[in-house]
């Protein structure tokens, strides 16, 4: 079964994925905001450092590599650039981080905190992880999308 590292991991939009992810994935989860004693002590949760820090992507690759995670799904908006510009590093260890590519990333909107209703698209190299569809372009990260598909915003839970 694959692994993903979801950060946030405390928040709503975390357990939501977490709860369509569950099925096909073991997930952990991983916050640099509080995370009371008993989440930690069951293995399923890490701290994190915040995500403006230098060490940030190191830390979450050291993290990926230690939990054998297959992908790492950053929700909090100061987390996308870092891990972006770090993508590289971390597909040499097999390990794909689910948010587009720097020079995408720049030009796609982002939502914050979306309403629990809004249908979102879980994507790795434009293919759902949440179902078998396919997207026509090959994009990393969980999106809002039109029903045309033409319209995307990128999720996270805040800047």
């Amino acid at each position: 079964m694959k692994k993903i590292l979801i950060t946030f991991g405390t928040r709503p939009l975390a357990m939501r994925i977490a709860k369509r992810l569950g099925a096909d994935f073991e997930i952990l989860y991983a916050s640099s905001e509080d995370i009371p004693e008993l989440l930690l002590a069951s293995g399923k949760y890490a701290k994190i450092p915040k995500g403006l820090l230098p060490t940030f992507a190191h830390e979450i690759l050291k993290l990926s590599l230690d939990q054998e995670v297959d992908y790492v799904l950053p929700l909090g908006g100061f987390e996308l650039e870092p891990l972006s510009t770090a993508k590289v590093l971390f597909e040499e260890y097999q390990i794909s981080v689910l948010v587009p590519d720097k020079d995408l990333l720049e030009t796609i909107p982002v939502m914050e905190n979306p309403p629990a209703d809004l249908p979102y698209r879980l994507l790795s190299k434009g293919n759902s992880l949440l179902d078998s569809a396919t997207f026509e372009r090959s994009l990393d990260g969980l999106f809002v999308a039109s029903d045309s598909g033409e319209d995307l915003a990128l999720i996270c839970v805040s800047k």
